[in-house]
């Protein structure tokens, strides 16, 4: 049973901005420079049915292609033990308008509707134990500037994620242009 994830793919030139920012914590688990994504519906397990259904009904989003805008960076949780690095973005209609739309597809397979309020990020990094509060905090604050400018979004896909002892392999199962709809799978 594939594990699956809707996502865009960082342009190699944002992935690259964004590997620059890897660097300078203990213990972190970096996100590869080919990894760089933002998650636009994490779907979890499901049969190779629904994951044939769902390919199918993704390939009917259709929508403008729209830009995307990373700027600032944060944690998960937002207080506590650090699990997670992140870098945010500037609010998007387009972006919203993409996730409602796939919300749409995952809710007519039978998936359960996503309950958790959507938190458009690109992991930065992952840790199981964290560094010291005061590094995190030097860490951000280095970084609190960070931004970059728009880049364009005309595609989405869906991805299987398997685990692995060193983080996950994201594997892209098929990609999904907006305007035309069509559906390529790898």
């Amino acid at each position: 049973m594939p594990r699956l994830f809707v996502a865009l793919a960082m342009p190699e030139e944002v992935a690259e901005a964004l590997d620059r920012l890897c660097a300078g914590l203990p213990d972190a688990r970096w996100t590869a420079i080919d990894d760089f994504h933002l998650t636009v519906r994490f779907i979890g397990d499901v049969d190779h049915s629904t994951f044939y259904e769902l390919g199918q009904m993704l390939a009917e989003v259709t929508m403008p292609p729209f830009e995307l805008e990373l700027a600032g960076l944060g944690q998960f949780p937002p207080r506590g033990a650090l699990r997670q690095l992140w870098v945010g973005l500037v609010p998007n209609a387009g972006l919203e308008r993409l996730r409602r739309q796939v919300e749409r597809c995952v809710h007519e397979v039978g998936i359960t509707p996503e309950r958790r309020k959507f938190q458009p990020h690109v992991t930065l990094a992952r840790f199981r134990q964290p560094p010291p509060p005061a590094r995190i905090a030097a860490f951000l604050q280095s970084r609190s500037l960070f931004r970059l400018p728009p880049f364009p979004i005309n595609c989405f896909g869906l991805y299987s994620s398997h685990l692995r002892r060193d983080g996950a392999e994201h594997i892209l199962e098929a990609e999904y242009d907006f305007v035309a709809g069509v559906m390529e799978r790898s």
